[in-house]
Order: structure tokens, then C-alpha cells, then sequence
């Protein structure tokens, strides 16, 4: 599917743009680390920014990182070894 952007150019609507980053939540449980996937984030179309969707929110604190994707469909088993 594509779109019309204000400037009459098409582009590809972002619902079928892959991710450019994937978003982890970190927790770190003595020396384990588990890594979760939380939600991905978009590019603008003008370069300037990221739009972020998270599927959920960690309520327990640790950290939340961004990741190119893998390729591997990106699941939080890839991630671990990072």
C-alpha cells in the first residue's frame, strides 16, 4: 500500500514499513540478564525523529533498549547474548 505524503511523492505507508529498532525491556537478576520484547520504533519520514509503540510497559524497573533488528524475528531468545 502506498501513500500520498503533501508534497505529492508516494511512499510506503508506515503500517507495512518494518521496524528500524527493536524495543527490550532489560531486567538483571544477579548475574542473568532476561531480555523481553517490549515494542519497536519507526523512523518520520523527514529523518528527525522515531515514533515508539510499546506493547507494555515494565512496572519493576530495569532498562529499556533499542536494537536494530536481528533478522531472526527478533525474539528475545536472539537477544539474551547482547
Amino acid at each position: 500500500m502506498t501513500t500520498r505524503t503533501r508534497n505529492g511523492s508516494r511512499t510506503k505507508a508506515r503500517e507495512t514499513q518494518p521496524p528500524a529498532l527493536i524495543a527490550f525491556h532489560v531486567a538483571e537478576r544477579g548475574d542473568k540478564k532476561f531480555w523481553t520484547r517490549i515494542g519497536a520504533a519507526w523512523d518520520h519520514e523527514d529523518g528527525k525523529g522515531l515514533t515508539v509503540q510499546l506493547d507494555l510497559l515494565p512496572a519493576n524497573g530495569g532498562r529499556i533498549v533499542l536494537r536494530e533488528p536481528a533478522g531472526d524475528d527478533d525474539n528475545a531468545e536472539g537477544a539474551e547474548a547482547r
